[in-house]
């Protein structure tokens, strides 16, 4: 029998902290027992401690859904670029597609009552099996009367109560946490940032209006496709959308040739700048379940609940630095950085680490053909090197704007390492930073 997912603050806050509580007793019980052990038997150790942590995080976060599956999905995304055991990647990867189903006739309940009219009224065909049950709704395939398959999206019920309880918990969490040592000021943008996009993920009205803008301005990109959606059997708490084919990133990796993973990730990074740099909406939840990969590397984008709406001079600047870092120029690059609240202050040893991170963000758009993946892409592993450090210094910071922007940019990066993508990133990025920075400046209508 399921767990009932508890709903109030309180009880989340319970399920949250008792999680905190078993995984940081678990590598202190690890340090422990490594002073007793040679360095094989303590990597072992650690190597089980690890998988058994994700274990927990995977059962508690799906089981709570809301804003805490969402962290658990972050948590996933950051584990493919880390040194870990595969084990944890697979684990956690299972956030990724589904947490525990939502009983189909409470589906049944709350579509019918969205939508006010019976199940077999509304759709020839649904299938009682969900294709996934995600954070914050279920999905489940349909057919409507006139032969059209569909995916229609339900929203949890009481979702908002959990959503907001999830945030307060761990706001009080992070507050407390003698780990975050990071300003105030900081960390508020940045968990309001977290907050505003999560409560549009709750709007099925607003997921429906980014389908139709982003089917809109995509619908001519060679290599990408975007669902369209049915007004008639949509609502605040229901989403109908047609249905794209295609199959998992595992899956595709299995199966395809060289040459379509090659296609599928440089459309990937295509869409990506695409809609960063030209559009300024960018679907800003890159977690692998969102993509969908057909045989010849076409790649399908699902969920746009969370999108980012990016400021035509925020972009124009956000070229500007990048295009400083590629050059080798660290005085421009820490110029822009202040200038777009990245770096406060005149600390040598803070401007130093930031120029360091722009440095190594900047190689694969300086070195021609750069490719990802492979051993000598080592870029994750000298920013890991150096990330402890920034805690040291509250001078730098993380601009409200690049919270969903470097997330989607992390999450392109991490399947464009899974698949192998060799390109050359730089004449890339420097057309769509002079695009960004072109129209900013009048110089290019749109």
């Amino acid at each position: 029998m399921a767990k009932k997912t508890p709903t109030s603050r309180w009880g989340r806050m319970a399920r949250l902290g008792g999680l905190t509580t078993r995984v940081t007793a678990s590598y202190v019980g690890n340090r422990i027992a490594g002073a007793f052990q040679d360095e094989e038997q303590r990597k072992e150790t650690r190597r089980k401690t690890h998988i058994e942590n994700a274990e927990r995080i995977a059962e508690t976060m799906g089981m709570l859904k809301g804003a805490a599956m969402k962290v658990g999905q972050t948590i996933a995304v950051l584990a493919d670029g880390a040194d870990l055991p595969p084990e944890v990647a697979r684990i956690l990867g299972k956030l990724h597609d589904s947490g525990e189903p939502i009983p189909f006739e409470t589906i049944r309940e709350d579509i019918e009552a969205s939508l006010e009219a019976t199940l077999e009224e509304l759709f020839a065909e649904f299938d009682p099996e969900p294709l996934g049950s995600a954070s914050l709704g279920q999905a489940h395939a349909a057919k409507l009367h006139d032969g059209t398959d569909v995916v229609v999206k339900v929203l949890h019920r009481d979702i908002e109560k959990s959503v907001e309880a999830d945030l307060k918990a761990m706001r009080s969490m992070m507050k407390a946490s003698r780990i975050v040592k990071r300003d105030q000021e900081e960390v508020e943008q940045v968990f309001e940032e977290i907050r505003d996009r999560l409560r549009e993920e709750l709007d099925y009205y607003k997921e429906a209006a980014n389908l139709e803008f982003f089917h809109q301005k995509l619908k001519d990109m060679d290599g990408i496709r975007v669902p369209n959606h049915f007004p008639s059997h949509s609502t605040d708490r229901v989403l109908t959308m047609g249905r794209l084919y295609g199959v998992h990133v595992d899956q595709f990796l299995e199966n395809s040739t060289p040459e379509a993973r090659q296609r599928a990730a440089l459309n990937l990074v295509k869409v990506f700048h695409e809609m960063a740099y030209r559009i300024r909406s960018l679907h800003s939840d890159p977690h692998p379940g969102n993509y969908l990969f057909e045989a010849d590397g076409t790649v399908g984008l699902l969920d746009f609940g969370c999108v980012k709406r990016l400021d035509m001079y925020f972009m124009a600047d956000y070229s500007r630095i990048g295009k400083a870092g590629v050059a080798g120029d660290r005085a421009a690059t820490l110029e822009m950085a202040r200038k777009l609240g990245a770096l406060k202050g005149e600390t040598p040893e803070a401007e130093e680490l930031l120029w360091q991170l722009c440095d190594i963000m900047s190689v694969p758009f300086r070195s021609g053909h750069y490719q990802c993946g492979i051993s000598d892409d080592n870029l994750h592993k000298r920013i890991q090197k150096i990330a402890p450090q920034f805690i040291r210094y509250p001078e730098i910071q993380a601009p409200r704007e690049c919270v969903y922007l470097h997330r989607a940019l992390a999450g392109v990066y991490q399947m464009a390492r899974k698949l192998q993508l060799e390109t050359d990133f730089g004449v890339l990025f420097h057309e769509y930073a002079d695009y960004a920075i072109g129209v900013a400046e009048g110089h290019i209508q749109e």
